[in-house]
């Protein structure tokens, strides 16, 4: 298992496949893009799948979910995905992408084993699409979108992050495109993990302001909290349900208490919080011929080490030096 000192489990891995992106969203990078990792850097599909046995088969890891940067850039991601999918026990296994050339590539990723897929959605709108991406690729995003639906990788989700002045009057637009499609839509708070390190917390669109956008025109209850567990997102029934809406508030409305998630970056590093400033190395013990056992065991003492939480909301916060594309999320 990978307990931490705090008595959290953690049960879901996030594999990051790559750091490069082809979107350069304001929130995550500068306009002129950041240094990638070099390749020989960069774990192998043969690396990454071994540390992903380890993690499922030693460590009791149940959930994989494959990001970036973006995975769809990553030439062997259905190969690591049906590698993945003949672990015993077998996790479920997920995406979160942004969609570009998913229309291509949905149905050989379900057939490979991919369960279902989390897409970014920032607006509808093509303009404030290029504004926010810096490309103009909405198209693609939705063509994406219904090829995940198509191709039965459900509950296909939605994330979406408000920006203040640029797409924060699109809440109700946002919801009611994923009603009329059937997917899961689940808003995101603007997090202090962008490339420039420019976030402003008064910037930040806050949970409380997306549920009073959305209960001018919905409905929403609170679901069953019972339901919620270790879900990073607080759910809302729309309209009575079933229909759901859900909101991460990782800033205002911290959940770091029932976390059970760790990550891997491209190169081979345990993160044991999405905001944590110390990394911990599996690639170059791998590399050096350590076996899964001794990976196994540091994997372990760099999860007991985590804290309690994100410390976002304290004075002495420092934002990690990696942005999101280079983390995973």
């Amino acid at each position: 298992m990978l307990p931490d000192s705090f008595g959290r489990v953690a049960t879901d891995l996030r594999v990051s496949l790559t750091d490069r992106c082809n979107l350069r969203c304001a929130y995550c990078m500068p306009p002129e893009g950041l240094d990638w990792l070099p390749s020989p850097d960069q774990l192998t599909d043969d690396e990454v799948v071994r540390l992903v046995r380890v993690a499922v088969e030693r460590l009791g890891v149940r959930e994989v979910r494959f990001t970036g940067g973006e995975p769809l850039l990553r030439r062997g991601l259905a190969g690591i995905v049906a590698r993945t999918a003949e672990l015993r026990p077998r996790p479920e296994i997920s995406l979160t992408t942004n969609a570009i050339g998913l229309k291509r590539s949905a149905a050989a990723l379900r057939e490979a084993g991919l369960d279902r897929v989390n897409v970014s959605l920032d607006t509808l709108r093509p303009e404030t699409f290029r504004k926010l991406a810096r490309r103009d690729r909405l198209a693609d995003t939705l063509d994406g979108l219904a090829a995940a639906a198509q191709a039965g990788l459900a509950p296909v989700k939605v994330n979406a992050v408000l920006m203040r002045g640029l797409n924060d009057d699109e809440a109700a637009p946002l919801l009611r495109f994923c009603l009329d499609h059937g997917y899961e839509l689940r808003f995101i708070e603007q997090m202090p993990l962008d490339a420039q390190h420019g976030w402003k917390r008064s910037e930040m669109v806050t949970a409380a302001e997306i549920l009073t956008a959305l209960g001018r025109e919905f409905a929403l209850t609170p679901d069953d909290p019972g339901q919620r567990g270790s879900a990073p997102a607080e759910a809302f029934l729309v309209d009575g349900g079933p229909a759901r809406v859900g909101v991460i508030a990782s800033v205002t409305r911290p959940f770091c208490g029932t976390c059970d998630r760790v990550r891997l970056t491209a190169d081979g590093q345990v993160r044991n919080c999405l905001f944590a400033r110390v990394e911990s190395d599996l690639r170059g013990p791998l590399r050096t011929g350590a076996s899964d056992a001794e990976l196994a065991a540091r994997w372990q003492r760099a999860v007991a080490a985590k804290l309690p939480g994100h410390g976002i909301n304290d004075p002495s916060f420092l934002q990690p030096d990696r942005p999101m594309s280079a983390i995973g999320g």
